[in-house]
């Protein structure tokens, strides 16, 4: 009978004691973490009249990125037969040269021809003019030659000779250009700005001539009506070399 009330006892004072340590436990209750979005009346009711909310501060705005999309770029797409090599996109303009070529300044070069010295040859093909001087040798300059269309062949002889030469372009020329949008005047007077340059050597009855130019960067080109142009130095140079009745072939 002891035993069975000192068991009741020792039971009865576990139950209280539990009960204590939670009432405890539960008195103090956990900080409610409540988003500062969430902190609403109604929710705040959800936590308790004890509760004590925890709000973090608002973090600042991050800066932000903004990724710009690269430009397309066109496919160069090769073909069978390319070997390796891209296909260009488009044709680009080609850059006018701004100095002449070296092999186009004048120089003394070797030159076998059976026409005597002081004699003019000019080969339209390769652009060069040579001066014949003899002993397998001839002075050789760079020139401008007549476009597609307007090549021709032939010998005549320098029959005048003039400086800083006024120009008459020919009527079918005029006719020609206004065509295209260009409009040349009736006459212009010799000076820098005429086409003809420093120098004018005239061929027989023809309109042909060898003359300087206002644009030395067309000088190894086909540029021209026909007529054979040169640096205005060096058809200054070549002037001074030659006299009326020089013989002048054009092949």
């Amino acid at each position: 009978m002891m035993k069975k009330t000192l068991f009741l006892a020792f039971g009865l004072a576990a139950a209280l004691c539990g009960n204590a340590f939670a009432n405890d436990r539960y008195r103090e209750r956990p900080p409610v973490i409540v988003s500062p979005d969430l902190a609403a009346p109604w929710v705040m009711q959800l936590a308790g009249p004890n509760a004590r909310p925890v709000v973090y501060p608002r973090q600042a705005a991050q800066p932000r990125v903004i990724y710009r999309q690269r430009e397309a770029r066109p496919v160069q797409r090769r073909g069978i037969f390319d070997q390796g090599r891209a296909q260009p996109v488009a044709m680009r303009p080609q850059p006018i040269r701004g100095r002449i070529e070296p092999q186009f300044l004048p120089q003394m070069v070797a030159y076998e021809t059976r026409e005597k010295p002081g004699t003019i040859v000019i080969d339209t093909n390769n652009r060069f003019l040579y001066l014949v001087t003899g002993n397998g040798q001839a002075r050789r300059y760079g020139v401008g030659v007549g476009k597609p269309g307007f090549e021709w062949a032939g010998a005549h002889r320098i029959t005048r000779k003039a400086e800083w030469p006024n120009w008459t372009p020919p009527k079918e020329m005029i006719q020609r250009e206004a065509a295209k949008g260009h409009y040349l005047p009736a006459r212009m007077d010799g000076g820098p700005e005429n086409p003809l340059g420093a120098r004018a050597m005239y061929l027989g009855s023809t309109l042909y001539r060898i003359h300087g130019t206002n644009a030395p960067w067309t000088i190894g080109s086909a540029v021209s009506s026909g007529c054979i142009r040169m640096r205005n130095e060096d058809v200054v140079d070549l002037y001074e070399r030659v006299n009326v009745g020089t013989k002048v072939i054009v092949m």
